[in-house]
């Protein structure tokens, strides 16, 4: 691990130097690193009594609700990295974007984006419009000393999605509509969204999380052809508005087996890879020079503990000969997700890897 000054006093520990960041950056590490999506919350008791009472979007619009939240798994598991307690339309409510994040479904926009008048309801994000975002990164970088934070944000064709549908969709038909038949508006939309994801992210960054995450969740419903065209675009612009800052940039989506090498090329240093796809498969996909994130189901951790074991054993297995490889489910930690299982899950990768 290594130190870096400290203007009151002696060397602090700097997560640069942390497992997972040397992943990340595919050099040597001590143990391969494991962080769980959606850790921060979900399947956690002591996440549901903070929780009580308060919706989501006011969860996280409060700092100290944000870092205590994104600390519990830190101190139960003892995983190698905390991901930043969010949701991806933080900053569409940010600049004004009429919705809510309804229990059991998702979020829901009230309005949703169907015309040209509707890119005046996506002003340019101002950073003063999250600065409950920049102050909870500060208290949890101070909290987590070398343990690293990952910021991240929605990818524009997930954001758009959201918008377009006015809520979660299964076959995306209103976005491909758009996206297929009114191409010029289409792109105008996505390069909104690139800018306003791209000062979410410089935000988090520049607050000290050590790495960004870009999720695609719903990237998987394109053919590879539709996402060169109307998609990398706007999630290249969002990589390249970060690349300056010096931090690993990881790019996610599900059922993504055929994007894989796209979306690598679209700007990651990390690609993450969801359980469909083997990762010593995924990385012939991928291509060198890239590190890769994954893989569990996360369905597996219901299954007992053999099948949990041997599960995580499969995962490090194909990627033994990976030169950057960080365990992490395929998806999101399920909501009734046993904790205790986790805890053996973070046990097992870093006993099994151990240099």
């Amino acid at each position: 691990m290594s130190l870096a000054p400290s203007e009151s006093g002696p060397p602090v520990a700097d997560p640069r130097g942390s497992a997972f960041v040397r992943a990340c950056r595919r050099e040597p590490v001590p143990h391969t690193p494991v962080w769980f999506m959606r850790q921060a919350g979900r399947s956690l008791p002591e996440y549901r009594k903070v929780r009580e009472g308060i919706g989501m979007l006011e969860s996280c619009t409060r700092p100290e609700l944000i870092t205590e939240i994104t600390m519990q798994p830190v101190r139960r598991y003892g995983v190698d990295a905390a991901i930043f307690f969010s949701d991806i339309v933080v900053p569409l409510k940010a600049v004004g974007v009429d919705l809510d994040i309804v229990p059991g479904v998702g979020p829901v926009v009230a309005q949703p984006f169907a015309d040209w008048a509707d890119l005046d309801r996506l002003p340019v994000l101002d950073p003063a419009q999250v600065s409950y975002v920049d102050e909870a990164v500060r208290l949890l970088v101070a909290e987590l000393g070398a343990t690293p934070l990952i910021g991240f944000a929605g990818a524009p064709f997930t954001l758009a999605s959201y918008l377009v549908e006015g809520g979660p969709s299964k076959n995306h038909e209103k976005t491909k509509a758009m996206m297929l038949g009114r191409a010029d508006l289409w792109a105008a939309l996505l390069d909104r969204l690139a800018d306003i994801t791209s000062v979410f992210l410089r935000v988090q960054a520049g607050a000290g999380a050590s790495a960004l995450q870009l999720f695609d969740s719903w990237a998987g419903a394109l053919a590879p052809a539709d996402y060169v065209r109307s998609v990398m675009p706007a999630s290249t612009k969002v990589f390249d508005a970060v690349a300056d800052l010096g931090v690993p940039r990881i790019h996610f989506g599900v059922g993504t087996g055929e994007l894989l090498r796209l979306m690598g090329e679209a700007g990651a240093d990390v690609v993450g890879v969801d359980w469909r796809v083997p990762l010593d498969e995924a990385a012939r996909r991928v291509g060198p020079g890239r590190a890769l994130q994954g893989n569990l189901d996360p369905a597996v951790l219901f299954a007992g503990t053999e099948a949990v074991d041997a599960g995580v054993d499969a995962v490090l297995a194909a990627a033994a000969d990976l030169p950057g490889h960080v365990f992490n489910l395929g998806h999101g930690v399920l909501p009734d997700t046993d904790p205790d299982v986790l805890a053996r899950v973070v046990d097992r990768v870093h006993t099994r890897t151990a240099r």
